[in-house]
Order: C-alpha cells, then sequence, then structure tokens
C-alpha cells in the first residue's frame, strides 16, 4: 500500500499565492512519476504538471509560467508552489505518483491523494 497525503490548500484572493505538498509513504522502491491533478466542480479531472524522477516537466498551458513543481527524490515529497492565483483555478487537488513497489518489480502502479481544495476568490 501507498499513502500519498496532500496538504498546503485553503482560501487565497486572487494574486495570492499557495503551496501544496504531497507526503508519498509506504511500500515504496522508488516514484517515476509525480504530478497534480485538479477537478473543479462540474468539470473532468485535469492534469496540471507532471515530474520524471529524471526531471522532465510538463505544465498545462493554464498554469505556465504561474505555478512551479519540484520534487525531494529522497524523501518521496512534492511541493507545488501556486502563485498569481486565479479564479479559475478554483478546484481540488490531486497529488499522483506512479510507483515501484520493490527493485526487482517489472511493474508500477498509480496512487493518488484523497485531494485538497483550493479556493481563489474574485
Amino acid at each position: 500500500q501507498v499513502q500519498l497525503v496532500e496538504s498546503g490548500g485553503g482560501l487565497v484572493q486572487a494574486g495570492g499565492s499557495l503551496r501544496l505538498s504531497c507526503a508519498a509513504s509506504g511500500s515504496i522502491f522508488s516514484i517515476n512519476t509525480m504530478g497534480w491533478y485538479r477537478q473543479a466542480p462540474g468539470k473532468q479531472r485535469e492534469l496540471v504538471v507532471i515530474k520524471t524522477s529524471n526531471g522532465s516537466t510538463n505544465y498545462a498551458d493554464s498554469v505556465k509560467g504561474r505555478f512551479t513543481i519540484s520534487r525531494d527524490n529522497v524523501q518521496n515529497t512534492m511541493y507545488l508552489q501556486m502563485n498569481s492565483l486565479k479564479p479559475e483555478d478554483t478546484a481540488v487537488y490531486y497529488c499522483y505518483a506512479v510507483v515501484k513497489y520493490r527493485r526487482s518489480d517489472t511493474s508500477m502502479f498509480r496512487w493518488w491523494g484523497q485531494g485538497t481544495q483550493v479556493t481563489v476568490s474574485s
């Protein structure tokens, strides 16, 4: 089992900043990809950003230049610094990880956190 625990969500005014954290624990040998998705009311879950273990990063166009992902591969922790927040960033933000359980494993498995609410007021 793997646990992904998010923290750092909250209410902020437009133009403000928040920093989300995601701590991964459990049966983890390595994490290939970590990232953030979000889901606004009435909308599908969408990619915010993902970052692979070799540093490759992919941001959604809507957050480029405003959001920054960082990873601590030793601590299996990930952060999302969100600046210049807009009301349209309001959503539940989910941590995502692709995990290898053991060195000998050939497969990796996807895990999701429970989500943390981010609300941006206008």
